[in-house]
């Protein structure tokens, strides 16, 4: 226990997190929410050929499959999202992964493609899209080191019966040299105190170069353990290959169900979750929230149209939210780009210039067996881009986890202070984006004539550096975006408390000292003194924003895949990797017109 408690304290987590919260989000929530995806991705054709016995336009039925997962995405993630506002990121979270494997049971039942093996597709992309959402919605519970944030009601008057004060006590004819002092100790202190508050939005960041981290590695769980299954089944005497497909679906729904379990006990007791549930789902109570003391305060949930349109506006409003969607919508593109586009152009290559025969869209095995040359680069250049990518997410979460502006040294002017992350993944993907269909040939090696080299590795790490350097600082700046109002409402209280101590000290002083009526206090309250505070905390809205985020992913992906598609055939297959580069583009201008836009905002404050 000393250990795990030793460990969590290296990592970026908040100190309400417990170690077993933050190793089910790690290896349960971050770890699974892609290799169920790539499992069923990269094993959707044998049901279809091997289980089904359909050998005709495999390629067409596994688009259309692909093309409806993420149209129900694009319904199911805002949904998903929403829903955890009120029930919880917890049964949310073990919701998803118990349909997925329900999803995965019935997928092998199917014995027609048209509906069945449709309907079990539509149910998993159900389960697939809560798994994905809540990676992003847990997130800013496990690095919220600020206070209570909903109710910062202080308490009645003092034992001793004195009103409360506020703002002013003593005019400046009484301020003495001991009073200066403690009142620039208390600014300091509160500066301190500000400061740390606000430091913690850099743990979103390292946590979310973790994540990046953690999702890569259930993407090699997928490939290394549960893709193989098939042919390990098939080794056993009397089993045939389509039951070996059938049994491999099984193993991995039973994980599904087994890691819903862990999360279900591994994810109790979540900073923020507090009175939420299936009868918070139903309004049929109103969640609780802890005061700044002992005490707790029942609030109404808020309507589902209040929650989606609040997480809209903040894409519109505030600019950690805006970088965060926008980023989403390029890492999930770039995600299609490396997995889908990359192999089909170097598959196009070969067939084009005569050194395959068939379709160069069927990804049947025989296609496989036929090519290998060309399936071996793709499974290659993709394999790099995803390793590379791996390797750096964690220097990005550290990275992009600095503190986001900062004054000269002299205090008088305001530095731009880049947000230099985004700015190097995005250089980078242009450059890789914009130069790897320039290539004379995809290979690694001058074969024949043809024009290859080993730069192509380079380009490729470039692309892959590109989507993860998007992946993590997006969901970095969501994380950020949704701990700032409580940050601020943490220094309020802060600073609350601390006035009313040194106002009653001011006040029992100037009664000793026999000062009277120049001590009195300009403004008097005779009852409970309640700060300004936003009914609606953006951690309420987190599964909200959570939800759009991964809305603004599925958009890229259809985008890319039906427009990109489109413009390979018709213009030229270079294209979907141009789109590319316009997209990381748009996020780099976007990102450094925000930073020179606080820059300006801090100047204008300061009257510089």
């Amino acid at each position: 226990m000393a250990f795990s408690h030793g460990l969590l304290r290296r990592l970026p987590f908040s100190d309400s997190a417990t170690p077993l919260q933050a190793l089910t989000y790690l290896l349960g929530i971050s770890l699974f929410s892609i290799s169920f995806l790539v499992f069923l991705n990269s094993s959707v054709s044998f049901v279809i050929t091997d289980l089904i016995g359909v050998k005709d336009g495999v390629g067409d039925i596994v688009g259309t499959l692909g093309f409806v997962d993420e149209v129900v995405a694009l319904v199911a993630c805002p949904v998903w999202g929403l829903v955890s506002d009120r029930s919880g990121v917890r049964y949310v979270a073990v919701t998803g992964y118990a349909v997925i494997g329900l999803a995965l049971f019935l997928f092998v039942q199917a014995r027609n493609v048209y509906p069945q093996l449709l309907l079990a597709r539509l149910l998993f992309a159900v389960g697939a899209s809560a798994a994905a959402t809540m990676v992003t919605a847990i997130l800013p519970s496990l690095t919220d080191d600020t206070g209570p944030i909903r109710q910062t009601t202080r308490a009645a008057s003092p034992p001793s019966g004195r009103p409360s004060v506020t703002l002013s006590v003593d005019s400046e004819v009484t301020i003495t040299p001991e009073r200066f002092r403690n009142s620039t100790r208390y600014e300091h202190t509160l500066q301190d105190e500000r400061s740390q508050v606000l430091g913690d939005r850099g743990k979103s960041s390292a946590l979310a170069g973790y994540v990046g981290l953690a999702t890569g590695c259930g993407a090699l769980v997928a490939l290394s353990l549960f893709l193989p299954l098939p042919a390990r089944f098939s080794k056993i005497e009397g089993v045939t290959l389509a039951d070996a497909v059938k049994y491999s679906y099984y193993v991995v729904g039973v994980v599904s169900f087994l890691v819903a379990i862990f999360v279900f006990f591994g994810l109790r007791g979540l900073r923020g979750e507090g009175g939420k549930g299936w009868r918070m789902l139903l309004g049929l109570k109103g969640s609780t929230s802890q005061g700044t003391g002992s005490s707790s305060t029942k609030t109404n949930p808020l309507p589902y149209h209040h929650l989606l349109r609040s997480a809209l506006q903040l894409g519109l409003t505030d600019p950690d939210i805006a970088l965060s969607y926008l980023g989403g919508f390029v890492a999930r593109a770039s995600t299609v780009a490396i997995s889908l586009f990359l192999p089909l152009y170097v598959n196009t290559y070969f067939f084009s210039h005569g050194f395959c025969q068939g379709s160069p869209t069927d990804p049947s095995p025989d296609l496989k067996r036929e090519c290998r040359q060309a399936y071996v680069l793709a499974s290659i250049l993709t394999g790099v881009a995803q390793l590379v990518g791996l390797l750096c997410a964690p220097l990005f979460g550290y990275c992009s986890g600095s503190s986001r502006s900062r004054r000269s040294r002299d205090g008088a002017t305001i530095v731009v202070n880049v947000n230099w992350p985004i700015v190097v993944c995005t250089t980078l993907g242009i450059a890789g984006y914009l130069a790897f269909p320039r290539l004379r040939s995809p290979e690694y090696s001058d074969v024949d004539g043809r024009g290859g080299s080993p730069a192509v590795f380079l380009l490729a790490a470039l692309m892959g550096v590109s989507q993860i350097g998007a992946i993590v600082c997006s969901l970095g700046s969501l994380g950020r975006g949704v701990l700032k109002v409580e940050e601020v409402a943490a220094v309020g209280v802060l600073a609350a408390s601390r006035l009313d101590a040194d106002q009653e000290t001011l006040i029992d002083t100037a009664a000793d000292d026999a000062v009277g009526a120049e001590t009195a206090p300009l403004l008097e309250s005779n009852g409970p003194v309640e700060l300004a505070k936003d009914p609606v905390t953006r951690v309420q809205l987190k599964g909200s924003v959570a939800g759009v985020y991964s809305w603004c992913g599925g958009a890229a992906i259809l985008l890319l895949t039906k427009l990109g598609g489109y413009l390979f055939d018709s213009w030229s297959r270079g294209a979907p990797f141009y789109l590319m580069a316009i997209f990381n583009g748009a996020l780099l201008l976007a990102s450094i017109g925000i930073d020179v836009a606080r820059a300006f905002r801090a100047r204008k404050r300061l009257g510089i």
